[in-house]
């Protein structure tokens, strides 16, 4: 029997992990259809079917799934040794993938990515913006970004951001058409503009006062999936957001948003890097990781230098 070529194997893994060629094609760099090729000369190779293909989807055979889990350990650990070496060179390497949902990737562009990619021109960084929790694992990715309380919980976090809260806001006509709510149930008599997660469920609204949770989901005739969204439509007076009050600062600070149940508003989570802790941590992983923990010191834009 033929062996099977490093590359064939790693692009198997690949395909397995993303249960997708088009995915897997897009990661590589190479065409669906050339992919499709390589992974039918390797069962050619091996002389068993490795792979079951849909028009949907494609999914490892019992074969394939026996063959992965013997081939992974062994390419993590020639990664690792691969990684080793780029520490002996000083610098980072590579591809680093991350997965965050889009606020987190803005804040990051903001405050990280630029040092980041100035300190380590070799390494590629693929920021993957998706409003899903996935499992970083499993799609391919080394870390993940999200709100602490979303982190799994065999994952290392490192925290990314100050804590802060989410704020109810209306727009400054709303609050004179409809009045000002005094407690979370008042939001009942009130039109909210409800946020539709990817997952299909409506997000709740979380408030807190002295040790008395209340979380609901209140009426309103329009639901957004998206914050930006949210937002905007809050500026037009079309009713009331709860979003992430870092999201609106300028807004408030402008008067085009109020800020409504403050009080009832405790700040209570923030943004984690989070990677897999049974995994060797790749260099150019571990460079942002170094950088998170001590981030380069914020530079105003608009300074003039005054």
């Amino acid at each position: 029997m033929e062996k099977p070529s490093l590359a064939d194997l790693e692009a198997f893994a690949l395909v397995a992990a993303e249960r997708s060629f088009r995915r897997a094609a897009d990661l590589t760099g190479v065409s669906r259809s050339a992919l499709s090729h390589r992974m039918k000369k390797l069962e050619q190779q091996m002389g068993l079917r490795l792979l079951n293909r849909t028009t949907r989807s494609v999914s490892p055979t019992g074969a394939g799934l026996r063959l992965l889990q013997r081939i992974e350990p062994v390419l993590q650990n020639l990664n690792a040794a691969i990684d080793t070496l780029a520490d002996e060179r000083g610098t980072p390497s590579g591809t680093l993938r991350i997965n965050a949902d889009k606020g987190a990737a803005r804040m990051m562009l903001d405050r990280i990515i630029p040092t980041y990619l100035e300190r380590y021109p070799d390494v590629a960084l693929d920021l993957v913006c998706d409003g899903r929790l996935v499992d970083i694992v499993e799609q391919g990715f080394d870390a993940g970004v999200r709100l602490a309380e979303a982190v799994p919980q065999d994952m290392i976090a490192v925290r990314l951001s100050d804590r802060f809260r989410f704020l109810a806001v209306a727009a400054p006509d709303y609050v004179n058409r409809f009045g000002m709510p005094a407690v979370p149930d008042d939001l009942q008599n009130h039109r909210s503009i409800r946020q539709r997660l990817p997952s299909g469920k409506r997000y709740r609204w979380e408030f807190e006062k002295r040790g008395q949770e209340i979380a609901l989901d209140p009426p309103g005739p329009l639901t957004l999936n998206d914050n930006d969204l949210i937002i905007e439509a809050a500026i037009r007076g079309l009713g009331i957001a709860y979003v992430p009050e870092t999201t609106v600062n300028d807004h408030l600070a402008a008067g085009r948003l109020v800020a409504l149940l403050e009080d009832w508003c405790p700040p209570d989570s923030g943004l984690m890097l989070y990677y897999p802790g049974h995994r060797h941590v790749p260099a150019a992983l571990r460079a942002l990781i170094n950088l998170v923990k001590a981030p380069p010191p914020r530079v105003d834009a608009r300074s003039d230098g005054s």
